[in-house]
């Protein structure tokens, strides 16, 4: 983090109290996806008793940054403190430790929340269309059943398509490189814990 922003930290004393504080991060978290909007920043400018965004912003980003570390970066909450540089008061630095030890838990239970789960295959089926019509091409049918792990959209899903010889040629040769792709990248981990194990 750039030195010239843990000079904006001290704005936070003119709140005056602790649950602004937390207010102020609590909020900021909450709008990690879209930024503050103008009566979150109203709010934050009263508490503070800032006339201008101008002056707020700094402040902000400083915020965002250190909850970013804290959250994203794999700091232990022991480690918290540590973050902090010896030019910011001692008495920021433990307000805010412990603020964000407080919520570190609960915002990263919030990105796994974020992140997106991705169905996995559970089964497939196929047969042949058009067996019986001589003028037709003849078609795979491919039956796929996929469970959908995620919290918000859980449950079993069908996906049904058909084949024609050429399509599943093509779609054959991506399937065998990325086989390829999957062999080598095995390969490489069972060479490094080959090699770590000899190391040890």
């Amino acid at each position: 983090m750039e030195r010239s922003l843990w000079g904006h930290l001290p704005l936070l004393v003119m709140s005056n109290s602790k649950d602004s504080v937390e207010y102020i991060l609590q909020a900021l978290w909450r709008t990690r996806k879209t930024g503050l909007d103008a009566a979150d920043r109203l709010v934050i400018r009263e508490m503070l008793q800032l006339q201008h965004d101008s002056d707020l912003d700094p402040l902000l980003v400083c915020l965002r940054m250190l909850i970013r570390r804290c959250v994203y970066e794999n700091v232990s909450k022991d480690d918290i403190q540590k973050l902090f540089p010896s030019e910011v008061l001692p008495e920021l630095q433990r307000l805010l430790t412990l603020l964000l030890q407080k919520f570190q838990r609960e915002w990263r239970e919030d990105l796994l929340k974020d992140q997106v789960s991705l169905p996995r295959l559970k089964a497939m089926t196929w047969n042949m269309a058009n067996q019986n019509t001589e003028s037709a091409d003849p078609m795979a049918v491919i039956d796929l059943k996929l469970q959908n792990d995620a919290q918000s959209h859980s449950g079993e899903l069908d996906v049904k398509f058909q084949l024609a010889k050429d399509t599943l040629e093509m779609m054959l040769s991506s399937m065998y490189c990325i086989l390829d792709q999957l062999s080598d990248l095995d390969e490489t981990s069972n060479r490094r814990s080959s090699q770590e194990t000899n190391m040890i």
